[in-house]
């Protein structure tokens, strides 16, 4: 795996009561002359609590101009009536003191199939001017069958449209809600939420003041909006028969002779008078002009008939909507039909033309072509250009018809046919994401199924980045479906082919199928890789002891089959967890392990990989030209082979060196070299880590504002990706900043809040560097605080014995006793 301990974001101080607020700067602007950090932290060595929130101010020029989003979708073609309840949308929008100015919160509730989401987008549209700070839309898809969208993925959503940048939005759903809310707080803005199942779904989205209009809509009632938040609420129910007329006409004017009204009134009683049937209805009678609505209707009638007899009566309106749904599909070619019911096996939110063509085993060419047919007819959704998805009571359909019509040899084709896609564009990926990483190895391709190929890191980035959404209901369907080969080798190649930024969040969930599928089929090696690969995900949250029992279950693994190159790798991944907590012997003596394997297999990159492990522990001991040599050696292999990752790991390294031998410049220069690399990779779980050491060197070289711009967006990538420990070291390097700039008041808050964070998470090593920063910036007001911090810090230092370690105790010894 990677040559440096895995990198990371951060997450909330859970335990210590923090509430953190970071508001990022323009993303490629630095902060100017008077850029500062201030917060307001108190007292959390010593009472363990810590109120208010760090801030990061950009005084320097005028601001950006805050994007004003334009979310909302178009509105339904041929809409008609509605007229009682768009006058009542339109009088939440005054109060009874006839204050436009307060708006507030409206449900529009109703059954499935009553176009809840057509009224709002009608209404919005009207009404859009009067917001013009912009206008925000989610699809919360709170009934599809997969998985709904959880707050956090809308907060982050809307954040990233109101101008956060995407790497700067916390990870904590409490935390991403304070942060939306404050950048609502003086805008005038139309928020669609769309699709809800429940008030905790919906809750974190609302606005903290009342000069928004939030539209929420939802097949339940969502009462606790109504108790607690005072949402005023409309209950949307069939059409009367006089509008469910009109639009019948309305969406088949022009294509049909005028039909009588009499008959037209007939055929929306069967469709129970709910717009989405009379949709897809009309466009039926659309597609056959010729047809008489006599025989239209009598279709519809038998058709109903049939499924009033399979309905059990509990939910009437469903019923009329799945007849009419299968009057329509049943006037479907059969290939188009065979295609809609088989893309109801898809597990994800959205798929594209490929992936369609591998599940229904036709060419993308004639794919096409029975897309177009389904969005033709309203019976699939066209999202971007190759990318399609269902209505919810669609795919719920769609599937159901998949069941009854479809041979279970023909579904389980299917399935086989989709996974198998998958994992080779995959696999196709991870060669151009994750070039230098020991990947698994697969069969070639089967005959019938065309993988994607890409031609570069960015358009196989681009690609995973699409079907992200996808990749663990896929591994889920796999399992579900018996299909336990898929199951093991999905997460395997996926561990590899996720964008850095998004694999540590999501992959462990597909990793602990997979690990469990792997068993089932005896398969050793791939059971060795994901549990590795699971020790890396909990090496990036900190879990220690979790991380090291699953490396040790792959090295146990490993050694038992003799596999000496995955040996060398689980000794790497071990060697790893001790040096993220600076155990730098047992850190060395598993590196150096792993060096003499890879040395015996003949491995150039991971030799190199190797050396430049052993030169962070030279470096962290203090054996500094031990340490330069090494670093120099590695980089020198790293860009012979091209590894750009392993580049940027070993120029933090060599600039962490520079920095001790007070080479600055140089420092610097590495420094920006690698966070430039990580940029290039879009590895912002990387940059995170690699700004810590840049913003290090322009503090060392009196860049104060330079130093501050790198550790806010550390810190807002740390808190992202969820390393809770290097967020706090990103707060010591603020507090540092700040102590060298004569600010020790805001110096000793940032101080207080890293030790806390380091202290919760067990961190001895790091608890104790905060420490001694805090007492250096109290010493001139509050010298016995000072003292006492010092004494603790010299406690927590007693066990590391290494040179730096003994030079920082002497160090801090001399400041007690006032020789220092």
């Amino acid at each position: 795996m990677a040559a440096a301990p895995t990198p990371g974001g951060g997450g909330p101080i859970q335990a210590t009561g923090v509430e953190e607020r970071m508001a990022a700067p323009d993303e490629d602007q630095h902060l100017g002359a008077h850029a500062e950090i201030s917060g307001a932290a108190r007292d959390v060595v010593q009472a363990g609590s810590v109120s208010g929130g760090v801030h990061f101010h950009d005084h320097h020029g005028d601001q950006p101009r805050s994007p004003r989003p334009r979310q909302l979708p178009r509105g339904v073609r041929g809409f008609v009536n509605r007229t009682k309840e768009l006058g009542e949308l339109n009088a939440v929008l005054t109060n009874d003191d006839g204050d436009d100015r307060f708006i507030g919160i409206c449900v529009i509730a109703g059954t499935a199939g009553a176009g809840k989401t057509a009224l709002a987008l009608r209404w919005t549209h009207q009404i859009q001017e009067r917001f013009p700070d912009g206008q925000l839309y989610v699809n919360l898809r709170g009934y599809d069958p997969g998985e709904p969208v959880g707050s956090h993925d809308a907060l982050r959503r809307f954040l990233i449209a109101l101008g956060i940048a995407a790497d700067a939005v916390p990870t904590d759903t409490d935390d991403a809600a304070a942060l939306y809310r404050s950048l609502l707080a003086d805008r005038h803005m139309l928020i669609l939420l769309d699709n809800a199942n429940s008030v905790a779904q919906v809750r974190p989205l609302l606005p903290g003041h009342s000069r928004c209009l939030v539209i929420v809509t939802s097949r339940g009632r969502l009462s606790g909006l109504s108790v607690h938040d005072g949402a005023h609420r409309i209950s949307l129910g069939t059409l009367p028969e006089p509008e469910a007329v009109a639009l019948l006409r309305a969406v088949t004017a022009g294509f049909r002779p005028v039909d009588d009204d009499a008959k037209l009134a007939e055929l929306s009683r069967l469709c129970a008078r709910l717009p989405l049937a009379l949709r897809i209805a009309a466009e039926r009678a659309v597609t056959h002009p010729h047809m008489g609505l006599d025989d239209l209707i009598a279709d519809l009638r038998d058709e109903s008939a049939l499924w009033d007899a399979l309905d059990t009566g509990d939910e009437d309106e469903a019923g009329t909507v799945r007849s009419v749904f299968s009057w329509s599909y049943r006037a479907l070619p059969e290939d188009v039909a065979r295609m809609f019911r088989l893309l109801g096996l898809h597990p994800g939110p959205d798929f594209g033309i490929e992936a369609a063509a591998a599940l229904s085993g036709t060419s993308v060419r004639r794919t096409r072509h029975l897309l177009d047919a389904l969005v033709g007819v309203h019976v699939l959704e066209q999202t971007a250009p190759d990318r399609f998805e269902f209505h919810d009571l669609l795919r719920v359909f769609a599937a159901d018809q998949a069941q009854r019509e479809e041979p279970l040899e023909e579904r389980q084709g299917a399935l086989r046919r989709l996974l198998h896609w998958y994992l080779h564009s995959a696999d196709a990926a991870q060669h151009f994401i994750t070039p230098t990483e020991q990947q698994v190895r697969i069969n070639p391709p089967d005959d019938g199924v065309a993988p994607l190929t890409f031609t570069n890191y960015d358009t196989a980035v681009d690609w995973s980045e699409r079907e992200h959404a996808n990749f663990l209901p896929l591994v889920r369907l796999a399992e579900k479906s018996g299909f336990d080969e898929y199951a093991c080798l999905l997460p395997a190649v996926l561990w590899n082919t996720q964008v850095p930024s998004t694999r540590f969040a999501t992959w462990s969930p597909a990793g602990k199928i997979g690990v469990a599928a792997a068993r089932r089929v005896g398969n050793r090696a791939i059971e060795a890789a994901l549990l590795d690969y699971l020790g890396y995900v909990h090496t990036h949250f900190h879990r220690m002891a979790d991380s090291r029992k699953f490396q040790h279950a792959a090295l146990e693994i490993r050694r038992e089959s003799g596999d000496l190159r995955g040996e060398a790798t689980s000794l790497n991944a071990l060697g790893l967890t001790y040096l993220r907590q600076r155990r730098s012997d047992k850190a060395e003596t598993h590196f150096t392990q792993a060096l003499a394997a890879f040395t015996e297999l003949g491995d150039a990159h991971w030799q190199a990989v190797s050396r430049s492990n052993l030169a962070e522990i030279h470096y962290l001991q203090g054996r500094l030209p031990e340490a330069r040599k090494g670093i120099i050696q590695s980089l020198a292999a790293h860009r012979e082979q091209g590894d750009l990752l392993s580049i940027g790991n070993a120029l933090r390294i060599l600039s962490a060196i520079h920095l001790d031998l007070d080479e600055l410049h140089d420092a610097v220069l590495a420094a920006t070299e690698s966070v430039k690399i990580s940029e290039d990779l879009r590895d912002h779980v990387l940059e995170g880590y690699l700004l810590l050491d840049l913003g290090n060197a322009q503090q060392a070289l009196g860049l104060f504002s330079d130093a501050l711009a790198s550790y806010q967006r550390s810190a807002n990538l740390q808190r992202r990706h969820g390393s809770r420990d290097r967020e706090a070291r990103a707060w010591h390097g603020v507090g540092e900043t700040y102590r060298r700039m004569g600010r020790n008041d805001e110096a000793a808050d940032f101080h207080r809040r890293a030790a806390a964070v380091h202290r919760e998470l067990g961190d001895a090593w790091h608890e104790a560097i905060a420490l001694d920063g805090l007492a250096e910036a109290l010493t001139n007001e509050r010298p016995d605080e000072a003292r006492g911090h010092w004494t603790e810090a010299l406690r927590l230092l007693a066990d590391y014995d290494d040179p730096r370690a003994v030079w920082t105790r002497e160090r801090i010894e001399g400041r007690i006793t006032g020789t220092g």
